[in-house]
């Protein structure tokens, strides 16, 4: 009969966890895909491309969302169990409050690697790759981002300004400078229009003039006609990934580079290893590796925290504001979680306090609660 209490419980708070997660991970979702749309707008991509884009970016949204909807799905179902007499069935059965909370420990642990598991591959990976799908993607609709009488430079090495531009997509009075290296082109024309011929990106120019500039040699000539390719532009894109898109494993083989060369990481020595494995990224590169292996240790200190609510009972006279101090000390250390970023530093012996402070908290609040429970003072009224 234990078991099937237990089942029952795990299965109502996991059910409710799950539908918290998603249904407010795609709500954000949404937002941000709705932020991404200068993918087809500014940078003129396909369609395809920006859902891929937008999905990609999925994990990252869950893995935020995870340690709240976390809390308060067991938080919720704990109040609901204690308000509607349902606990009563399982004191009635002989289980004991430090077995709930023991038998719940070790789902969070488990909880708890599987959101390793999203921070520390899955995060990182589709980070990457959604990266490398705007780096390698081509530029599909260029009359998107071309604005009137705004220079837009989205496209690398190229500028174009438009005085206007009619309903049919017709530009008027164009601008153009195309720059590789030393050299450049200047194209001025009256008029303007992009066109796909054969599966080629052309820009058709009129009534205009072409200015070359190569090896600081300059030629002009002019034509009533003049087809501009497009098809080889690309738009202005970041080629290397940042710190958050690199594996995890790489910046752990850099913090391992830095000790094998017995370097202080306080030291004013700077040694460039790469773009993301510098004296100059240490802060950066320790504060991401807190964000994907520390952050999640929080997990089972605010499922310990929740679990709170099944040491009085709703017949207690404090319990309601009793209840409002558990919501309360959960949000804070979600907060605390998040805040403690801030003061992580490329002193690696300073940042191991800062790892220690989730299992001190979880030392604490497990003495805690045994107190409360060796001393019943829950059940006072």
């Amino acid at each position: 009969m234990k078991k099937i209490l237990f089942r029952k419980l795990l299965s109502d708070c996991t059910i409710f966890f799950l539908i918290a997660l998603f249904s407010s991970s795609f709500i954000i979702w949404i937002f941000q895909a709705v932020n991404y749309l200068d993918i087809i707008v500014e940078d003129g991509r396909d369609y395809l491309v920006y859902m891929q884009y937008s999905l990609l970016n999925f994990p990252k949204i869950i893995s935020k969302i995870l340690p709240f909807a976390l809390f308060f799905s067991f938080s919720y179902v704990m109040t609901k169990y204690e308000v509607n007499n349902e606990l009563i069935i399982f004191w009635n059965f002989g289980v004991q409050k430090l077995q709930i909370t023991n038998f719940f420990i070790q789902f969070s642990i488990l909880v708890m690697f599987l959101q390793l598991l999203l921070t520390v591959i899955v995060v990182p990976e589709t980070q990457n790759l959604s990266r490398s799908l705007i780096r390698t993607s081509n530029v599909d609709f260029f009359e998107s981002f071309v604005k009137p009488k705004k220079f837009n430079d989205n496209i690398n090495g190229l500028t174009i300004y438009a005085e206007d531009k009619n309903n049919k997509g017709i530009l008027k009075n164009l601008y153009l400078k195309k720059e590789e290296g030393e050299n450049f082109k200047i194209t001025i024309a009256k008029k303007g229009e992009f066109k796909n011929l054969n599966n080629t990106q052309i820009l058709v120019l009129e009534d205009g003039q072409t200015i070359n500039s190569v090896n600081n040699k300059i030629t002009n000539f002019s034509f009533t006609r003049s087809d501009f390719n497009l098809s080889t532009l690309n738009t202005v894109v970041v080629t290397e990934d940042k710190i958050q898109e690199t594996k995890t494993q790489e910046h752990i083989n850099c913090l391992k580079k830095y000790f094998k060369k017995n370097l202080a990481f306080n030291s004013e020595q700077v040694v460039y290893i790469s773009h993301n494995c510098s004296k100059d990224t240490l802060d950066n590169l320790f504060q991401e590796l807190y964000k994907r292996i520390i952050i999640p240790l929080y997990i089972p200190v605010l499922i310990l925290t929740s679990l709170f609510l099944i040491i009085f009972t709703k017949e207690n006279k404090i319990y309601p504001k009793f209840r409002f101090f558990i919501f309360s000390l959960g949000f804070i250390l979600i907060i605390l979680s998040e805040t403690l970023l801030r003061f992580v530093k490329s002193d690696f012996y300073y940042n191991f306090k800062i790892i220690l402070i989730p299992i001190i908290i979880f030392i604490l609040l497990y003495i805690c609660f045994n107190f409360l429970l060796n001393k019943n003072i829950g059940a006072r009224t």
